[in-house]
């Protein structure tokens, strides 16, 4: 997970540089009002590289099926699979980033979390690492 995480934090830095959520990129965007951006982008302005980046770790997430049968314990792994990986990516990013790092991860330095910052990070981290965990967990128990 954590190397996944490394590798899509890196390419991410190469891909946006110092601006984060894609603000530099030649990309389509939705109102952080609209509903989708509230389903696919956590409240923050939804865009065509976003949507695109989430559908294709989750869908490459699921080819297992083509090798397995649907499993509901393996599908709780899978979920839980891809918002550990979202958040360990996220937070590497900062970190990898040159115009970050650690220094620099603070509500005020990140335009795009700002508004869900919980305490010391982004409200995402508060709540996909326990749902993560919580479906990990459930996967075991289901058989």
């Amino acid at each position: 997970m954590f190397w996944v995480s490394f590798c899509f934090a890196k390419m991410e830095v190469e891909i946006e540089g110092e601006k984060g959520w894609a603000e530099n990129l030649p990309t389509w965007r939705v109102s952080k009002d609209h509903i989708m951006s509230r389903i696919f982008a956590g409240g923050r302005e939804l865009t065509g590289y976003h949507l695109w980046v989430q559908l294709f770790v989750f869908s490459l997430l699921h080819m297992v099926y083509i090798f397995h049968p649907f499993l509901l314990s393996v599908e709780l792994q899978i979920i839980s699979f891809v918002f550990y990986v979202w958040i360990t990516e996220d937070y590497m990013w900062f970190l990898l980033n040159p115009a970050f790092g650690f220094s620099k991860f603070k509500k005020e330095n990140i335009w795009w979390h700002e508004r869900h910052w919980w305490w010391v990070a982004p409200r995402d981290y508060f709540i996909f690492i326990p749902t993560a965990t919580a479906l990990y967990f459930l996967s075991m128990i289901v058989a």
